[in-house]
């Protein structure tokens, strides 16, 4: 990042019993929220180059390990996989961050999430 740019903060956050999800977060905490899901087999880190315009732009970034990725939890059962339960990662994390909307934006796998969400909880 450049001199003066936002700092990124990584934190965990539950989002159900046994699972917790590593966000990488820059921006205000009152800006509108941005959620920015990687595809496979990425990870947040391949967000690194739009946290900080879009933190300097005023929105608050979540950039997360989705599900079975990095530091995020990767229970071994198949059906933790499903549609339900990674939409409602997303949608604790949201919770978390007090933001009733978001900004979705999904590359390649995380774009099958962004789908998803839109269909299950619009």
């Amino acid at each position: 990042m450049t001199s003066g740019a936002p700092s990124v903060t990584r934190r965990r956050v539950a989002t159900e019993p046994g699972i917790e999800i590593d966000v990488a977060e820059a921006g205000p905490t009152d800006g509108p929220v941005v959620v920015l899901l990687h595809g496979f087999p990425e990870s947040a880190y391949s967000w690194r180059h739009q946290l900080a315009p879009l933190a300097d732009a005023g929105y608050r970034v979540l950039a997360p390990d989705q599900r079975g990725y990095v530091d995020s939890s990767a229970p071994a059962a198949a059906h933790a996989y499903s549609a339900d339960h990674l939409t409602a990662d997303v949608c604790a994390l949201l919770d978390d961050a007090g933001a009733e909307q978001a900004v979705i934006v999904g590359h390649d796998w995380g774009a099958l999430l962004a789908w998803h969400l839109a269909m299950l909880q619009p």
